[in-house]
């Protein structure tokens, strides 16, 4: 029985929170969605457009933007300026990303790289001490750590090109919340509080951060940050130049040369953002398109699913031991290219047609026992990369129009190098730890970086970061995306798997249970909630399992001709799915 089939029409508020509260308005006649009596989860409805953010606020001025008649990118542009206010761990302007736009009227994908980059005083062994040993402190927690900013050359390469509204009515929403301030969530507070010590260290981040006394805000109290409106104010006025050159340039210069890092004003005039071709593949009469490196998400999701669409995972069942044991060796083979071949494709030779060939999954799946875990150092002899935060965030969009935008973007760690610039109220990246400090040795979580992914000048380092689309008769159908450092790729498989193969609305496909295998170390990564009996059949297997904290912040939306669906992960309090 197919999906839409299996749907029974019911009457709602034309959204839902993400929370699972459902509105209590009486049903318009005109906001009729349909929903399955089969389901648990139930995903948000809206006719005309979706916005899904891991951030109630930055959803708000999404959708706001779509009433105002903007499309898809005015309202992504909105919504990246509005996160580096509202959710300042990962939202932010002095980081980068990678965004995914689909043009409905063109019927064109275009891939925006807005990844942050080496400064061209950056050397190979930058991190190392004298005695070749990796400092793991200077990619992490120091002036070194931070590479220049893409966020603000990426927001505006789209609104130029894509968008249909001006720069100054997309920032103005930013502009207010950071001006006038927001109301603190818990989930805010609670971040605030574990991120205290490493904003701390830095007097112009604490002085925005916590209060005159040094006491953390606290849940309902009013957050303002004016030294950020005055930020934005200046890219509304001056546009890139408000970011790349004059005050702030000067600011950043200045802060991350007290820190002991070497960006200048010249790397950041020379920083562009560039356009690439996204990587496209095809799974059971779907298109999928995602991102070209330096992201590697595209190629091995592409890859993966070239393998799995070799099996029957919808008579094997979702989460069941088989079809896991496919989904983890499957992960297992992609994660070990992943380390050999995939870096800055300006700077080394990426193989994408070779990995995303069908041809290639045949020969790869001819290595797998469907009764027996491979053994991980068998498998490659290639080099794992560095660890990647989870602290990223991503957010989907689809407008009336069938334009969509697929965007994550990150500070790396949970509000980046904790540093911001003096002045500035913009929070700085740590970034240059996704290089491979030293290839071929173990970094300071025990993985294994490869050469394709060193430090060099100019260049941006290898992400896991995965905005996806999926095409259902050359139109959006599925736009989806998440957090999660190197559990981004396997997550974003799992919502197409479950979708795709399992016939799930996106409510369930989100909050199902994930697992997780990246080659090495050897062991499946899963939540709590896999059935005990399962895990015993992988065991049995020769599986080794570890369960562990949650994985992802998926924020999904989905198209059919009933509207428009949204979810927004149960894993995320405070994030919102919301359309009109």
């Amino acid at each position: 029985m197919t999906f839409t089939k299996a749907l029974l029409s019911l009457c709602c508020a034309g959204f839902l929170f993400a929370s699972n509260s459902y509105a209590t308005a009486p049903p318009k006649p005109q906001q009729q969605a349909i929903y399955s009596q089969m389901s648990i989860h139930q995903p948000i409805w809206a006719e005309h457009a979706m916005v899904a953010t891991q951030e109630a606020l930055a959803t708000q001025i999404g959708v706001d933007i779509l009433k105002q008649g903007g499309n898809a990118v005015d309202a992504a542009v909105a919504v990246g300026y509005a996160l580096a206010v509202t959710l300042p761990r990962a939202g932010n302007l002095g980081g980068g990303g990678f965004m995914l736009v689909y043009l409905a009227e063109e019927q064109r994908a275009i891939a925006i790289d807005y990844r942050e980059k080496a400064p061209a005083k950056a050397t190979k062994n930058m991190y190392l001490d004298k005695n070749g040993h990796v400092q793991k402190q200077l990619s992490r927690d120091h002036g070194l750590a931070i590479g220049t900013p893409g966020t603000v050359m990426g927001l505006e390469l789209a609104r130029e090109k894509y968008g249909t509204l001006s720069r100054k009515r997309l920032l103005a929403p930013a502009i207010k919340l950071a001006a006038s301030g927001f109301i603190v969530s818990a989930e805010f507070a609670n971040s605030l509080n574990k991120a205290k010590p490493r904003l701390s260290r830095w007097p112009s981040s604490k002085e925005i951060f916590f209060k005159k006394d040094g006491s953390s805000y606290q849940a309902g109290e009013r957050f303002i940050q004016k030294a950020l409106a005055a930020s934005l104010t200046r890219i509304s006025e001056l546009g890139t130049d408000g970011f790349y050159r004059g005050f702030t340039a000067s600011q950043i210069e200045k802060s991350v040369r007290q820190a002991g890092g070497f960006i200048s004003q010249t790397d950041l005039q020379n920083y562009q953002a560039i356009q690439r071709l996204p990587i496209t593949g095809s799974y059971r009469g779907y298109k999928v398109i995602s991102m070209p490196p330096p992201s590697s998400g595209g190629i091995h999701i592409v890859q993966m699913l070239n393998m799995l669409e070799n099996y029957p995972l919808a008579e094997l069942g979702q989460n069941s031991a088989q079809s896991i044991h496919l989904m983890v060796e499957s992960m297992r083979r992609a994660y070990a290219d992943r380390s050999l071949y995939l870096g800055d494709s300006d700077f080394v030779n990426v193989p994408v047609k070779a990995l995303t060939d069908k041809k290639y999954a045949q020969d790869l799946i001819k290595e797998i026992d469907l009764n027996k875990a491979s053994a991980s150092n068998k498998v490659s002899p290639g080099k794992l990369a560095p660890y990647e935060s989870n602290q990223t965030t991503h957010f989907s969009i689809m407008d009336k129009w069938g334009n969509a935008v697929s965007n994550t973007y990150t500070l790396n760690f949970s509000y980046g190098s904790g540093l911001v610039a003096q002045g500035t109220g913009i929070l700085l990246n740590n970034e240059m730890d996704d290089f491979s400090a030293k290839p071929g040795e173990p970094n300071g979580y025990g993985l294994i970086g490869g050469e394709a992914n060193a430090v060099a000048a100019n260049k941006r380092p290898l992400s896991s970061m995965s905005p996806t689309i999926l095409l259902k008769n050359n139109r959006p159908y599925l736009v989806t995306g998440t957090p999660g450092g190197s559990r981004i790729i396997s997550t974003t498989l799992q919502i197409i798997l479950n979708v795709v193969d399992y016939k799930m609305n996106i409510a369930q496909a989100s909050a199902a249970v994930r697992i997780h295998h990246q080659w090495l170390p050897d062991y499946i990564r899963v939540e709590r909630g896999l059935s005990a009996d399962t895990i015993r059949l992988l065991e049995a297997k020769g599986h080794k399992i570890k369960v562990q904290s949650v994985m992802g912040s998926t924020q999904t939306i989905m198209k059919n001709e009933q509207g428009f669906y949204g979810a927004s992960d149960p894993r995320s309090p405070s994030a919102l799915s919301k359309g009109y």
